[in-house]
């Protein structure tokens, strides 16, 4: 902190840059948020032409294909981030011996 004890916009993060780091860090993340907004915006789109379904069924639909979409973005985030950690440094290793 600065000695006259002024406030700068260095000193906190905002909801963007901590958005942009963890984005950075782990691309899966935004992947699987646009999945979520693109399956939620397709049900309410839906919504309207769902013919003589019922409310719930199709809620229920929709629940299920968001969460799939978020839940196979983190599984394919975790393999790619074991994959980096793990079997990548073995081939850089394997290749100065």
């Amino acid at each position: 902190m600065s000695s006259d004890d002024r406030w700068s916009a260095e000193e906190e993060d905002s909801q963007v840059s901590k958005l942009t780091r963890k984005a950075r860090d782990s691309p899966f993340v935004p992947v699987g948020m646009a999945g979520f907004v693109a399956v939620v915006g397709y049900g309410l789109y839906k919504l309207k032409h769902r013919g003589d379904q019922k409310m719930s069924i199709h809620l229920i639909h929709m629940r299920v294909a968001a969460q799939s979409f978020v839940v196979g973005a983190i599984t394919i985030g975790v393999l790619f981030s074991m994959y980096k950690d793990y079997v990548k440094p073995q081939f850089k290793n394997g290749a100065k011996k």
